[in-house]
């Protein structure tokens, strides 16, 4: 999954960003702007000075006739008489150089000479731009304070705008959150401004409630086909002890009964574990006891096993310890009949061996057998084994949900002598008395 920072961080950080940018880009432009005006300011000053300075001794050349109006350090000389011009500077042509000294101190101390030649002088003019360097590194030390300053502000500020941008966001999702835990939906639109964050409650409030309409619906159809199956099971099963009871009963009639009394049994607890799975709900057993998982197996075993009659199957029923869970007995046994189900439909020849103890039901089978790739696939809703003939695929998907309702665990594997081994686990459980 992608990874992508909080809403909240987005926001702080661009704004961080753009306050430090601006700030980083305003003080870069100054100073630019600055140095570049400032140099061309002394540069055309030394130029024109120099200039007027030449012009001066042009016009008086006498030794003494010093120009008063030049505040610069300034010095001109013959072309044939250099010797009292310093032997660095004499190397120049005519323009303006940047050059540092090394004063008292062992301090660099950097000047601007401008220098000016003909064949009647050599003229030069040096002009100390110290104050200047000790300006431009106050001036950036001043906008690297202000470039802080702002980006500290703008972080202030991004805070303070995120929390007040992010506030109704934060209510939507604890309220939405409120209702999760409570399972009570309640509309969000009237607690919100008509802005985005209304508009995303209020498109939550439609789902919620065509959401809850339906599971209402779903709800109510569930309990009404539960009670409409239920009233012709009840009468199958009234009717059936009553033939029973008939003192001129066959014993191949008894069977038969027997059989559809079975079936009848096997409907209404699938109809009870259908029930359950469709309302997510865990229930105990009614007489708050816990349910004896050996004897349901035994009851199991005794109503699939029409499914060997005609097969040379061996069916063996191994209770190693006693195993009770904390579920009703229709949930048991539905999970267990579709286990023991599939093991007695798909197994031709050989042997069924039904395990009990150690906190699981262990069903081991000679038939086809599953390909272990395939195990865990053929939970899934729909989903059958390539080695088995027709169904629906829906069994093992019903276990395996009702394991996930009461915290219980299914699985399928290979059995290293041929055939499958489903597990059904129980965890350590209180044992029956």
């Amino acid at each position: 999954m992608r990874y992508r920072r909080r809403l909240r961080s987005r926001i702080i950080i661009s704004f961080a960003l753009f306050g430090f940018a601006l700030t980083a880009l305003f003080a870069a432009a100054t100073v630019y702007m600055r140095t570049r005006l400032e140099d061309q300011l002394i540069n055309n000053t030394l130029q024109r000075e120099l200039k007027n300075f030449v012009d001066f001794k042009r016009d008086n050349p006498e030794p003494g006739a010093r120009w008063t109006m030049s505040v610069y350090e300034a010095m001109i000389v013959r072309p044939n008489k250099t010797a009292i011009v310093p032997f660095a500077w004499q190397k120049y042509t005519t323009g303006v150089y940047d050059i540092e000294d090394i004063g008292r101190e062992s301090k660099v101390r950097p000047y601007k000479l401008a220098v000016y030649k003909d064949a009647d002088y050599w003229a030069f003019l040096r002009f100390d731009v110290s104050t200047q360097k000790l300006s431009e590194r106050q001036l950036l030390t001043v906008l690297a304070a202000s470039v802080f300053a702002f980006a500290v502000l703008s972080l202030l500020i991004g805070f303070w705008l995120s929390a007040r941008v992010m506030s109704p966001v934060i209510e939507l999702v604890q309220r939405v959150r409120a209702m999760s835990k409570t399972g009570r939906p309640e509309l969000l639109k009237s607690h919100f401004a008509d802005d985005e964050v209304g508009q995303l409650a209020s498109a939550l409030d439609d789902y919620s409630t065509r959401l809850t309409e339906m599971v209402e619906r779903d709800r109510e159809f569930n309990a009404d086909v539960s009670h409409e199956l239920r009233t012709p099971l009840a009468v199958i099963a009234s009717t059936t002890e009553l033939l029973q009871a008939s003192p001129d009963l066959t014993n191949k009639l008894s069977e038969r009964l027997k059989r559809i009394e079975r079936a009848v049994r096997q409907s209404s607890e699938l109809i009870d574990a259908l029930l359950l799975l469709s309302r997510r709900e865990r229930q105990a057993p009614n007489d708050g006891e816990t349910t004896d998982v050996a004897r349901v197996v035994e009851q199991v075993v005794d109503a699939q096993r029409t499914h060997v009659t005609n097969k040379p199957v061996q069916v063996r029923v191994d209770i190693e310890e006693p195993l009770a869970t904390v579920a009703p007995s229709s949930v048991v046994a539905v999970a267990l009949s579709n286990l023991i189900g599939n093991a007695f439909k798909y197994t031709q020849a050989g042997e069924v061996i039904v395990t009990v103890g150690h906190g699981r039901v262990t069903i081991e089978d000679t038939g086809p057998g599953i390909d272990a790739e395939d195990a865990d696939k053929l939970f899934e809703r729909g989903v059958r084994g390539t080695k088995v003939g027709k169904g629906g695929g829906l069994g093992l998907a019903i276990v395996r949900r009702l394991c996930e309702l009461y915290g219980w665990k299914v699985s399928l594997a290979p059995r290293p002598q041929g055939g499958a081994t489903a597990t059904l686990e129980f965890g350590r459980q209180t044992h029956p008395m």
